[in-house]
């Protein structure tokens, strides 16, 4: 058995980030290349091993749009309810700027994909079978220079989407993945609390001896 390039597979996992501001929005992404990260994508554990997904991917410009319109006008009622959240951190600051920046900028984004999955019951539903492919579909994006980031938002919205994108009943949207080649050099791991702080052994509360 060959054994994996472990420091390469790391590396790829520790900086792949989400990429709002660094998307490129003015180079094509070709066709084949997302063809590629799907192919990888579709490879992902899936529970009961039953792959119910569907990959919507919109190259068009004028769907684009529309998915973008979607995506910045939530509900009234959505859009007020977070008048009363407390004052952010800096770093909270970073990531709702980089947030309000792809906001702007959706439409502009060369490829948009709406990961979808057949609607099916059981303990915990349908959303965490895809999300595995999701991943797997960012982690090949990455290592081909591409970026990507989960977002929700044209979720408010979801049959207005569905109609546009001629999803059918009994499919739901799991997220919308804006796509493009990222810009500038390469992505340094994020700070984060170490895993032994936040890992708890049998109990919760719990931390290793």
């Amino acid at each position: 058995m060959t054994e994996l390039d472990r420091a390469t597979v790391d590396h790829l996992l520790r900086t792949t980030r989400s990429v709002r501001k660094r998307l490129d929005l003015r180079r094509p992404v070709p066709r084949a290349v997302i063809a590629e990260c799907l192919e990888l994508a579709v490879q992902a554990p899936t529970g009961s091993n039953q792959q119910l997904w569907r990959w919507l991917v919109v190259e068009d410009a004028a769907t684009r749009a529309t998915m973008a319109d979607l995506y910045r006008t939530p509900p009234v009622d959505r859009a007020s309810s977070g008048d009363a959240r407390p004052v952010a951190t800096p770093q909270q600051q970073r990531v709702m700027d980089s947030a309000r920046y792809l906001l702007e900028h959706m439409h502009e984004v060369p490829v948009l994909v709406v990961p979808c999955t057949e609607k099916t019951g059981g303990a915990a539903g349908w959303a965490p079978s895809i999300y595995p492919a999701v991943w797997s579909f960012m982690l090949a994006l990455r290592s081909r220079g591409l970026g990507s980031c989960i977002t929700t938002g044209h979720l408010y919205r979801e049959r207005e989407a569905a109609e546009v994108l001629g999803i059918p009943e009994g499919y739901a949207q799991a997220c919308l993945l804006p796509v493009a080649f990222y810009t500038g050099d390469d992505f340094a791991p994020a700070a984060r609390r170490p895993a032994a702080e936040i890992t708890y052994w049998d109990r919760w509360g719990q931390t290793a001896p």
